[in-house]
C-alpha cells in the first residue's frame, strides 16, 4: 500500500483552448508539510479544484488516501479540510452556528469545545453575523470548519490572504502543531517565505506545468549557489570572457563586481577564477525567492 497521501498522474485541464493545468505529476507523503508554489494563474487552484471534484480535468489521474478523486469523493472529503482561496460562506447565520453546522456534515455534533479552542487562538467573535465580518476574518471562520474535525489532510489555497501578521503568525504555529499530531499539509502560495519557513518539500509551478519539485534545503543547498566576484580593478575584461558551464543569471552589479546563479562544477568556478585578480569573493544558498526567480526566467 502506497504511502503517499496526495497521488496526481499527468493531470491536464483546459478550458476551450485555454490551458488551465498541463501534465501535472506529484506524491505528497503521509505527514508531509507540502509547498505548492507559483504566482496567481499558474495553475495552483486549478489543480486544487481537480483533487476536491470541483472540476473535472481533462485527462490524467489523481488519487487521495488511495482513493479516486472522481468516483470516491464523498469517501475523501470526510476525511480532510480545505480552505479556499476567497471565503464563500452563509452570510445570514452566526459564526458559532455556521461552524456548529458544518462540523455535523463530519459526525462532529459535539465540536463545541473544539469551535471554542480555535476560535480563542485566531481571536474570532463567534457571535457575530458572517455578514458583518470583515475579509479576514471570514478567512479565518474557513480556517476553524477546515480544522475542526481534525482532518488527516489539510488543503490550504492561499490561506493568509486578508489575515494581518500577528493572526498569521498563529495560523502558522496551528498549521505546525497539526502537522506534528500527524495532519498532511498541503499548502498552496504565492508567498515565498510562507513556504520557506514552514514546508519541507516543494513544487514549483510555471504555466500550469511543474517546473521543479525537490526539498527547499536541496534547493537552496545542491543545486544552485549565488556567487558574487569583487575584482580589484576593471581591466580584466570579464564582461567577455568571463563564461563557465553552469553559470546562468549573470548581471553586472558595477564596474568591478559580477553576480550570477551557478549550478555547475565548484572546482572549474575556482580554477576560472584563479588567473584572475580578486577582491573579494562569496558563494553562498541563494533564498527560496531568488531560486523561484531563476526557474521563472
Amino acid at each position: 500500500m502506497s504511502s503517499n497521501i496526495i497521488e496526481i498522474s499527468n493531470l491536464s485541464k483546459y478550458y476551450g483552448r485555454s490551458r488551465g493545468i498541463e501534465d501535472v505529476s506529484l506524491n505528497v507523503g503521509q505527514g508531509e508539510f507540502f509547498g505548492f508554489i507559483g504566482p496567481n494563474g499558474a495553475g495552483k487552484s486549478t489543480t486544487i479544484r481537480i483533487l476536491l471534484n470541483l472540476i473535472f480535468p481533462s485527462s490524467g489521474s489523481a488519487r487521495i488516501f488511495g482513493l479516486d478523486v472522481l468516483r470516491d469523493s464523498k469517501k475523501i472529503r470526510g476525511r480532510l479540510g480545505y480552505v479556499p482561496s476567497d471565503a464563500n460562506l452563509y452570510d445570514k447565520m452566526k459564526v458559532r452556528e455556521f461552524l456548529s453546522f458544518g462540523a455535523a456534515f463530519y459526525g462532529r455534533n459535539k465540536s463545541e469545545d473544539r469551535i471554542q479552542e480555535l476560535a480563542g487562538i485566531l481571536d474570532l467573535n463567534l457571535e457575530r453575523r458572517i455578514t458583518d465580518l470583515s475579509t479576514g476574518n471570514k478567512k479565518k471562520v474557513n480556517i476553524i470548519q477546515a480544522l475542526v474535525h481534525r482532518p488527516e489532510l489539510l488543503i490550504l489555497d492561499e490561506p493568509t490572504s486578508g489575515l494581518d501578521p500577528l493572526i498569521q503568525s498563529k495560523l502558522f504555529g496551528l498549521l505546525t502543531e497539526e502537522n506534528k499530531r500527524g495532519t498532511t499539509v498541503f499548502f498552496s502560495s504565492h508567498i515565498l517565505s510562507e513556504v520557506q519557513a514552514l514546508c519541507r518539500r516543494v513544487a514549483i509551478v510555471k504555466e500550469g506545468r511543474i517546473v521543479k519539485s525537490d526539498e527547499i534545503a536541496v534547493l537552496r543547498e545542491k543545486q544552485l549557489k549565488k556567487v558574487r566576484v569583487l575584482f580589484t580593478d576593471t581591466g580584466t575584461g570579464l564582461q567577455h570572457d568571463f563564461k563557465i558551464p553552469g553559470m546562468e543569471s549573470f548581471h553586472r552589479e558595477s564596474q568591478r563586481s559580477i553576480v550570477f546563479m551557478f549550478s555547475g562544477d565548484i572546482n572549474e568556478l575556482v580554477h576560472c577564477l584563479s588567473g584572475r585578480s580578486i577582491e573579494n569573493l562569496s558563494i553562498e544558498e541563494p533564498p527560496l525567492e531568488e531560486i523561484f526567480l531563476h526557474y521563472y526566467q
